[in-house]
């Protein structure tokens, strides 16, 4: 980061809001592997960040000296040490991640399968982490300070991954970073092996994206994309104009439409179909999973559905509807028997019929879905123009 954006991020007029120019720790004062010696200094070029994942990248320099590029991975480990339990035992001090890089020239590497990264818990950062560099060599006659050199080896805190070393050596061409997690492959205590199929993964939540590869064809397998990682991506902006993607079509979505099924649907027919232009999906940092734009036809309907750990915001933009609200999730449209706004009974995706509240929308209105919270929305038949909005969804604890 630029040493004079310091000097402007108390200035009155970045006070404002005091976002733009945020003194942000990773830029500064972080606890990086080699700065337990006096010796070594990062100059941290870029950092990334999704949930619970972390990556910085730039140069490590030895006595004043350029000694290496390096990349850095954290992980918090939350969702990995979920999943470890499911199976009845303990994540500990130590992971794995698998790792692809892609440079800006749409050239990739990965780690091997039978040997991902290993990552090592550090308090000092309430991770696991570990870096590797482009190259462990000290210069000329120099050498390593014993304390950083202890941390360095093949499954050290600070390691060199061989199939990234040419990639290393630009580090600035590095535009993409994947990654997976996985628990070790020995489970200690007590040194059991654990077989392949049974280690716990942390998969970005069976992470997909949604492509127009059959985008004629509403609901098509093909138009899901599994990804199985998290994207870190280094692209620092994005121009796009959103009549220019292309939608992609489902029908009946968030509903079941079985006839002899528990749950039926009376909207649940053949033509239930709308559409998604996807904006934005693994481009996006922190905890977002998607940015889209749906419209929905005079006459079609999303269905209603709750969300869990996730979280959800409709802003709509064009045409008139009515949006859904369970009873009690907004305590100020009123309960069942408020008559301000039409109290109906709707089939939940998957869950059965639950009361809601009747709410119309037009552009300006907003809906807003936390954890446990259920929504849907509808055109009506007598609607002479599409409803459309736009939909910002994101992982929440």
């Amino acid at each position: 980061m630029d040493s004079r954006l310091l000097r402007v991020a108390d200035d009155p007029a970045n006070q404002i809001f005091a976002v733009v120019f945020f003194p942000d720790r990773i830029y500064h004062e972080a606890y990086l592997n080699a700065t337990r010696s006096p010796r070594y200094r990062y100059n941290v070029q870029e950092v990334r960040s999704y949930y619970e994942v972390m990556v910085l990248k730039g140069q490590v320099f030895l006595d004043g000296g350029l000694l290496s590029n390096f990349i850095r991975i954290e992980y918090r480990g939350g969702r990995l040490t979920e999943m470890v339990r499911t199976k009845n035992r303990f994540l500990r001090n130590g992971c794995a991640a698998w790792i692809r890089l892609t440079d800006l020239a749409g050239n990739q590497v990965q780690t091997r399968d039978a040997r991902p990264l290993s990552l090592h818990y550090d308090d000092w950062v309430n991770a696991y982490q570990a870096e590797v560099w482009e190259t462990l060599e000290p210069p000329g006659t120099t050498n390593h300070d014993a304390t950083v050199l202890a941390m360095m080896g093949r499954d050290g805190e600070i390691t060199r991954v061989p199939q990234f070393t040419p990639m290393l050596a630009d580090v600035k061409s590095i535009g993409k970073v994947e990654l997976a997690f996985r628990e070790p492959g020995r489970y200690y205590p007590f040194g059991n092996a654990i077989s392949e199929n049974d280690i716990a993964w942390d998969n970005d939540f069976g992470r997909t994206h949604q492509a127009p590869i059959k985008a004629d064809q509403p609901s098509a397998q093909e138009n899901t994309v599994q990804d199985l990682n998290y994207l870190l991506d280094f692209q620092r902006g994005w121009y796009k104009q959103a009549s220019n993607v292309v939608p992609v079509l489902y029908r009946n979505a968030m509903m079941l439409g079985r006839p002899d099924g528990t749950f039926t649907n009376p909207d649940a027919r053949p033509d239930n179909i709308i559409a998604m232009r996807w904006l934005f999906q693994r481009e996006l940092g922190g905890s977002m999973i998607f940015f889209h734009e749906v419209t929905i036809p005079p006459g079609k309907v999303e269905g209603n559905h709750q969300h869990i750990g996730s979280e959800e915001l409709y802003y709509i933009v064009e045409g008139e509807g009515v949006a859904y609200l369970r009873v009690g999730d907004d305590p100020a449209v009123g309960d069942e028997n408020d008559a301000r706004y039409k109290t109906v009974e709707r089939e939940v995706f998957g869950l059965g019929t639950r009361k809601f509240k009747e709410l119309p929308v037009q552009p300006g209105s907003m809906i807003y879905t936390k954890s446990g919270g259920m929504h849907g929305i509808r055109n009506p038949p007598e609607s002479t123009k599409a409803l459309k909005f736009v939909a910002f969804l994101y992982h929440s604890p």
